[in-house]
This record gives C-alpha cells, structure tokens and sequence, in this order.
C-alpha cells in the first residue's frame, strides 16, 4: 500500500461521508484537496477540512456551470468568500472555462472569461495555486492563466491537445490523473505524454466512471488512477505513487507528507 493524494474530490457531494473517509485511509489516502464550486460548497469545503483536519484540505473555487445563475452581486459575494479565507485554502479552484453547448447556453464564453480573469487576479495576488477545468477550452483556459502571471497551476483531468499541454509543461505547469485513465484515450494520451514530474492523482469524485460497469468514485479510487498511470507509462509502482504524492504535496504545501509510499 503506498501513501497517495487525491487532488481533486467533491467531498459535498457525498452523501456518507465517514465511511467513504474511512475506505480512504484504509487504501492509503494520505491527503484529500476538497474542491468547491459556488458559495454554498465553498462553505461546506471549509466545514469538513476543520472536521477532518490533517485529511481533508480545502480548495475554493467558482465553477464555469455555476456562474451562469448568478449575477454580479453574488459572484462578488462568492469571490470576496474565497479572499477571506485565503490564508487557510491550498489552492483556488475548481476554476476555469467550459465550452460545452450546455454550458454555453447557461453562462457565455465572455462571462466565463470575465469570472476566470478575477479568480486568476486573485490567484496572482496572493500567490495561490489554482486547479484548473478546462473542458474544450485548453488553449484559452492556458493563454489566459498564462497571461495573468499565474506561477503554479493544475489542468484537472486534461484530455486537450498535445500542442496545447505541451505549453502547459513548458510553463512550468502539472496535470492529473483521474480513474479515466484506464479507457478514455485523449486523457491516456495526455498521462503519456506528461512528465512524471509534472504529473499528479486524482478521482474527481463522486463522477461516475467506466464504460461496460458504471460505478460512482469515492477517493479510495485514487489507487485506480495510480495503476492506469502504471499501466500507460510501464514504470514501477512504487516510484509513481512517490513521485506523485511527492508532486501533490509540494505543490499544495502539505509539508507533513513526505514519503510517497509506506
């Protein structure tokens, strides 16, 4: 069993949490990033990294689906939140652009842009890495994080172009695995195509996954995105599970894990 991080979950969206936190540890989750999306989850975020303390940390963010109900006012309101709370976050995030029609006709490519730049300000003026969603945006979601100075970033689950992520590495920037890996192949692609310096761990959880058994993730699942890195990159277990944990906390200051496998 190897000491991992799950870079990316959706810890409010559990409906049981204690024995999902507890399946974790026991497969060896060391750390969990619990991303938030709107006010109300950032919230929530904040909640559960207290009452998990030294599990579960906190990341605050605004989602591209969430912006399109809100007017200026609320998204404000759900910006000064994240800037209140700065010093206890990790990282910014989940942020980004999504151009998908459906998320289009809620919230349009210009005010997606528009919320983005102010979270990338944020971002820069405090120095914070972000976590990035970049759904049939890759290059834009890059130019503009690119353009703001951002100095730390992760292009979640990345299924782009090699043009583009090979930007992204060259900026200095990291992707993540998530259980994906084992079938979809633009995001097999990008995992092989990726340094494993540069390469993180992640179940973005509870997303439903596989193609011929659908199941929904928890963040014990983490060990699925490690072995379908194994198995696209043919190197050694333990050396991805500590590289990638090691990636994982320097990036997110997690300072008390140091040993990527155990």
């Amino acid at each position: 069993m190897f000491e991992l991080i799950d870079t990316h979950a959706h810890l409010d969206e559990i409906e049981d949490l204690e024995p999902t936190l507890t399946r974790a540890r026991e497969a060896g989750v060391a750390a969990i990033v619990a991303m938030g999306t709107n006010h109300q989850t950032n919230q929530k975020v904040m909640e559960l990294s207290q009452q998990h303390s030294g599990l579960v940390y906190p990341a605050l963010g605004l989602h591209p689906w969430d912006i399109g109900n809100l007017d200026t006012t609320q998204t404000d309101h759900a910006i000064n939140f994240i800037e209140t709370n700065i010093r206890d976050i990790v990282a910014i995030g989940e942020i980004g652009l999504d151009y998908n029609k459906r998320v289009l006709n809620i919230a349009s490519k210009e005010r997606q842009k528009e919320v983005l730049k102010c979270l990338l300000a944020l971002a820069e003026r405090h120095k914070k890495l972000v976590s990035l969603h970049s759904r049939y945006a890759w290059k834009g979601c890059f130019d503009l994080v690119k353009g703001a100075g951002i100095e730390q970033a992760i292009f979640h689950w990345f299924t782009g172009f090699s043009s583009v992520l090979r930007e992204i590495l060259d900026a200095g920037y990291y992707i993540s695995a998530t259980p994906a890996a084992e079938y979809h192949e633009e995001h097999r692609r990008a995992i092989k195509e990726a340094p494993l310096g540069k390469l993180l761990l992640e179940t973005d959880c509870p997303v439903s996954y596989g193609r011929e058994n659908r199941y929904l993730s928890q963040p014990s699942d983490v060990v699925r995105s490690l072995k379908a890195v194994v198995a696209i990159k043919g190197i050694d277990e333990s050396a991805i599970a500590y590289q990638t944990t090691a990636n994982a906390a320097r990036l997110f200051s997690l300072h008390q894990i140091t040993n990527g496998g155990h």
